[in-house]
Formats: structure tokens, sequence, C-alpha cells
């Protein structure tokens, strides 16, 4: 019999409407009472770690997860299955899979609809999750997100829609499994996947996203001695307008790596253009491209670059690499 840990950590999926039809946090996660159809092969353990709105959620509480995980493989469960809001939910789902062993199934899982909503996605997507988790085919996969009858990897899963249960999608690959009579069934996988042993977090590593006669203000806010690291989502393939380079110069020059994703749903970013704020010039001014990331996934991966201490060569190795 499979032994699955399950961890709430709150969101709309522990949430319910009060008498006005405002979405509120509950005291207790109702979805830990509730039963689902474990057809006597899985024992399933329940803990309440966090009851927070996912934009409550920081690093530091996603390392609290992460340590919580490990005293969990440490005491032999087959897999974990963590409930959590959908906002933040695929930074959490990243965080884990670059800091945890690749070892035993770590699936995510939430809902769009409240517990109490007509159509409530909840319990159904915490049924899929711990399948997931309970399926051989599951190890060595990295952390996964089970959503919606599919299957995808915390690297590249993004939510797209505000409201709608079909939220959560992999642009340019697609899911890599689907969830089918209460089993996975995986059609494609990660290359490899990479782990950074971590045991803080820093601060101080931003995001800013690049758009039309953007100038260097907010880039000389961010030059100062509590910065840590920034991430830009660059325009296109990775370009940015030129009256942001004088800034971001004195950046690099004060050892603030700096990294360039697209703002683009879809695609990479790359060095196509060689002019004045162009990827081209761009990198080689120092800039780090990092392919097939979003602009919060990046700021993850930098965050737990810069937390392990990488620097040089190094950190641009790990970030920049499309399949770690």
């Amino acid at each position: 019999m499979k032994t699955i840990l399950a961890i709430h950590t709150g969101g709309t999926i522990s949430m319910s409407q009060n008498e006005n039809g405002e979405v509120v946090p509950n005291d207790e996660n109702p979805l830990a009472k509730e039963q689902v159809i474990l057809k006597g092969q899985i024992n399933l353990i329940t803990d309440n770690l966090f009851n927070l709105p996912s934009p409550h959620i920081t690093p530091q509480i996603m390392l609290a997860l992460k340590q919580r995980i490990l005293q969990a493989i440490e005491k032999g469960v087959d897999g974990v299955v963590i409930t959590h809001g959908t906002d933040t939910l695929e930074e959490t789902a990243y965080f884990l899979d670059l800091t945890l062993p690749n070892t035993i199934p770590v699936v995510l899982t939430g809902a769009m609809r409240s517990s109490n909503e007509i159509g409530s996605d909840g319990l159904y997507n915490f049924q899929n999750a711990i399948s997931v988790a309970a399926t051989p085919e599951s190890y060595g996969k990295g952390v996964l997100v089970a959503m919606n009858d599919e299957i995808h990897t915390a690297r590249f899963v993004t939510k797209t829609h505000t409201t709608n249960v079909d939220t959560f999608r992999t642009p340019t690959f697609g899911p890599i499994g689907i969830v089918t009579q209460h089993k996975a069934k995986y059609f494609q996988e990660l290359i490899r996947t990479d782990v950074c042993e971590i045991d803080h977090v820093i601060s101080g590593v931003y995001l800013l996203k690049a758009y039309a006669g953007m100038d260097g203000d907010l880039f000389s806010a961010l030059d100062n001695k509590k910065t840590h690291g920034i991430v830009i989502e660059g325009l296109g393939a990775g370009n940015l307008p030129p009256q942001t380079i004088p800034a971001i110069q004195q950046l690099l020059r004060h050892q603030i790596p700096i990294v360039l994703v697209s703002r683009c749903y879809n695609g990479v970013a790359q060095k196509i253009y060689d002019y004045a704020g162009g990827g081209i010039q761009l990198e080689k001014m120092g800039l780090i491209l990092c392919q097939g990331l979003n602009g919060q996934k990046a700021r993850i991966k930098l965050l737990v670059a810069l937390s392990s201490q990488k620097k040089g060569t190094d950190l641009r190795h790990f970030v920049s690499n499309a399949v770690s």
C-alpha cells in the first residue's frame, strides 16, 4: 500500500463563499474532511501546514515546505501532494523542483472554484493529484502540477486565465501526461533535472517588465546595496528600448546579475537582433539570456542560484541552461 503525504497550504481550494458571495479563508480546511476515492490502496497522511491565500506565500514559506517534504522522504513516504492557491502555485512548484532531490513524486494542485461553489474543482483535482503521486511512472519526473485532468512540469507550467478551471497550461511544449481512470499516463518527459541545495533564501531579487518607451528610471531605482539580482521580461525575442541601456550598464558595473527572458507567452529569449537594445548587444553587455522560462520562474531560478552562492560562470550556466 502506498503512503502519500497531503500537505495543505491554503488557497481557493480551502476557501468558501460567505453570505455576500465573497470568497474567504476558512478557519479549517474543508478539503481535509472530504473523502477521496482511494480504493484501499493508499494510506493518506494529512498535514495542515499553512492556511494562506497564495499571494501570502513567500520564498521563506517555500523553503519550509521543502524542509517538510525532506522530513517525509526520510520517513519513507511514497509521494507528496500539496494543495496550494493558484496565483503563485507555479512559483512554489518550481522552487521545489529546483531544491528537492528528484526521487519520490511531489505533485501540486489547487482549485479555481471555492469549496461551496457549483462545479467546485478542488476535491476532484486533489483526488487526481493523489493518483499521480501514487503512480509508479511518476517517479523521477521532477515536481509536477496536476490540474483539470492534465499533468504539467513545474518548470514550464503557468496560470493563463484568471478564473477558468482550464487555466494551467504549458506554452510551447504542452502537458507531459493526463490523469485517466485514477492513474497518470505520460507521453513526454523532461530531458533532465538539476538540484540546487539551499538552506536559506536571500531577498532583493526583482522582476521588471519591459514596455514601449521604457527608460532607465526603474533600473536606477534598483541600483543600491539591497539589490542582489534582477530579471527583465524583455520585448519579443529578448530586446529592450535603448533608453534603458545606460542604467543597465551601471547595474552591471556594480556586479548585479541581470537575467533576460521574453514577455511573450510562447517562445524563448534569443540573441537575434543586432541594434541598440537588441539581444545580441544585451548578451555582449553581460545579461544572462534564460530560455524557456517566464519572468516569475526565472526570478525563482535566480533567487535559488544566488541563495546557493553561485557566481560568475556557474551562475550564468545554471540560470541560462534551458533544461535545468
